[in-house]
């Protein structure tokens, strides 16, 4: 791990036994990091949430592109949908509905509340996958279970390195940032594995900015993949940078 983990980084795992309870965390799981587009799958959460509830209404054009913005993390499919749905109040659902209490909007780049500059803890991501997992109505939890199981290669790292044999589905997320800290990579991963899908795994990194993407998402991923008993380096694809 010493060949991917830089000094000045940021990294936090968590992993959550569905069946005792049991969480285990290590690192920096209380830092706020940039979420990059893990924080697809809330938008998508709550849009289905709302929908069910009649609050909003879906059309196909819509639920299209929530395919899209799960299925390889599209990002013009993602604005669209914000433009449409996402505002403060959104955010604070995240908070109060899924968990995600230190979830927060960074000002400063953007005029209003975008989904793009949003900070959140290893532990807001862990809250969010069990919501899914947990506590989402049973049509929506199946919609995000196949979703997650079947993105596009350009997200098949982070908790894809559990391994086939454990049937993991992930959203990812990669994007290169700057705060107090410097300019810097960031490489995120959220989802699930496990026979029922049993575990629930958050894996958030703040990349020192001496390193790449590449050695976000190796470190990322080379991490999940020791949590199940898997070889290392782990197999994964490493993205493009434009997630």
């Amino acid at each position: 791990m010493s060949r991917t983990v830089g000094a000045h980084g940021y990294l936090g795992v968590e992993m959550l036994d569905r069946t005792t309870g049991a969480v285990w965390r290590d690192g920096a799981t209380t830092h706020e990091g940039w979420t990059a587009s893990t924080i697809k799958l809330a938008i998508a959460a709550d849009l289905l949430t709302r929908a069910r509830a009649g609050v909003v209404t879906l059309t196909a054009a819509d639920r299209h592109d929530m395919d899209t913005m799960l299925n390889f993390s599209d990002e013009a499919a993602s604005d669209r949908l914000w433009k449409r749905f996402g505002n403060d109040a959104m955010l604070a659902r995240f908070r109060s509905t899924f968990g995600m209490t230190g979830l927060r909007f960074v000002p400063g780049f953007t005029a209003s509340t975008y989904w793009g500059f949003v900070t959140c803890t290893t532990d807001d991501l862990l809250a969010l996958g069990r919501w899914v997992l947990a506590q989402a109505a049973p049509a929506d939890r199946a919609y995000l279970v196949a979703a997650l199981r079947g993105v596009a290669a350009n997200q098949r790292w982070g908790v894809w390195a559990a391994g086939p044999d454990q049937h993991p589905g992930n959203k990812d997320g990669w994007s290169f940032e700057s705060d107090p800290y410097g300019r810097h990579w960031v490489a995120d991963t959220v989802g699930f594995a496990g026979p029922g899908e049993r575990y629930v795994v958050a894996v958030t990194y703040q990349v020192d900015p001496a390193g790449s993407l590449a050695d976000g998402v190796h470190a990322v991923s080379d991490v999940v993949a020791l949590l199940f008993g898997r070889p290392v380096p782990a197999p994964v694809t490493v993205p493009a940078p434009d997630g």
